[in-house]
């Protein structure tokens, strides 16, 4: 299993937030690509980029992604507001590793098909989730399908995995919801990424032992929880 940094962007800011809620924001780094070579600097190979706004439609942090794909050195997997394939075909020429889709790809799926067909192996799937409902427009919206049906609807697809956030444990430092990733890789025929309440490196021993192929980090990183070298070095 591979660990990736959060690097969640907001007002040109790299930020973290406590239970995915935009009022309740702990930490605030002016520098989104000093923090990029901080991580990479630490050892991580890659890093998950998210522009929460160009999610939930006030903004967009468009510049600070392509100044942090262009400076290179790690694989980027980006995320965040993605609704349209020119956006999507635009991140993977820059040179993205990875494109996260979550809003349109659940509630348009052919569009997630013709998206996938066109990209296979390039795109991720977020499915966000809080308690148990799948949540999409920055997590303000309850997805009209639970998160069994979405993962039976898009097993076919050539997807590079499913990334599935415990927005109910972001920014807690609580510990992970071993339960709900436990049923999704029971479900899910793609890889699966988790993300929301990692604490510690025992947390993250507990997804890759649970089978993760993938687990993002942020609160525990930013507050020094986690230890960074000994993070990349084990899961970097």
């Amino acid at each position: 299993m591979i660990a990736l940094p959060a690097i969640d962007l907001r007002e040109g800011a790299c930020v973290q937030l406590v239970g995915g809620v935009y009022d309740a924001e702990r930490v605030r780094l002016p520098d989104p690509l000093a923090v990029a070579l901080r991580w990479r600097k630490a050892g991580f190979r890659a890093l998950h980029v998210v522009d929460l706004d160009a999610a939930t439609g006030c903004g967009s942090n468009a510049g600070i992604i392509e100044s942090l794909v262009r400076a290179g050195g790690c694989d980027l997997q980006i995320g965040g507001g993605l609704r349209d394939e020119a956006a999507v075909a635009r991140l993977l020429g820059l040179g993205a590793a990875r494109v996260v889709v979550g809003t349109r790809g659940i509630e348009d799926p052919g569009w997630l098909e013709r998206l996938a067909a066109s990209h296979p192996g390039r795109i991720v799937l977020a499915a966000d989730v809080r308690g148990r409902r799948v949540l999409t427009r920055g997590w303000a919206s309850q997805a009209a399908l639970d998160l069994p049906t979405l993962l039976e609807r898009v097993a076919p697809l050539p997807l590079a995995g499913v990334l599935v956030t415990a927005v109910h444990l972001e920014g807690q430092l609580n510990g992970v919801d071993a339960s709900l990733v436990r049923d999704v890789l029971e479900r899910c025929a793609h890889p699966v990424m988790a993300s929301g309440g990692v604490s510690s490196l025992e947390d993250l021993r507990s997804l890759a032992a649970l089978g993760c192929a993938a687990a993002v980090i942020g609160m525990a990183l930013y507050t020094r929880r986690l230890d960074a070298a000994a993070t990349a070095r084990e899961f970097g």
